[in-house]
């Protein structure tokens, strides 16, 4: 049976304005069914603070309904903006969709 794996790419800046529509994107995921949901960041630039909280109740809501969440592809900013805020441990993070579809695949 194959995994259902929605991906978001979100583009530019996530921050403030940009975080509610990314909510409901994967709230509208969930409610889809989807069990595997990961956000490529190839083409986001920037991330701030509220975007980190989008993503963190992104996850609450991934996981609230039995799926899981991946992130992939992050930028030197980000990633630093996750370990500043150890939120490096709370996502499972890739570098590349690649290394994402062979850990998928080792399932």
């Amino acid at each position: 049976m194959s995994t259902l794996v929605k991906v978001v790419q979100p583009t530019g800046i996530l921050d403030g304005t940009k975080a509610g529509q990314f909510r409901q994107e994967i709230s509208q995921l969930v409610e889809d069914k989807a069990e595997v949901v990961l956000i490529d960041f190839r083409d986001v630039t920037f991330m701030d603070s509220s975007g980190l909280g989008a993503l963190v109740l992104a996850l609450k809501t991934v996981r609230a309904s039995g799926g899981k969440m991946f992130i992939c592809s992050v930028n030197e900013q980000i990633r630093m903006l996750f370990e500043l805020t150890s939120m490096d441990r709370v996502f499972q993070i890739f570098t590349s969709r690649d290394e994402f579809d062979a850990h998928l695949a080792s399932l």
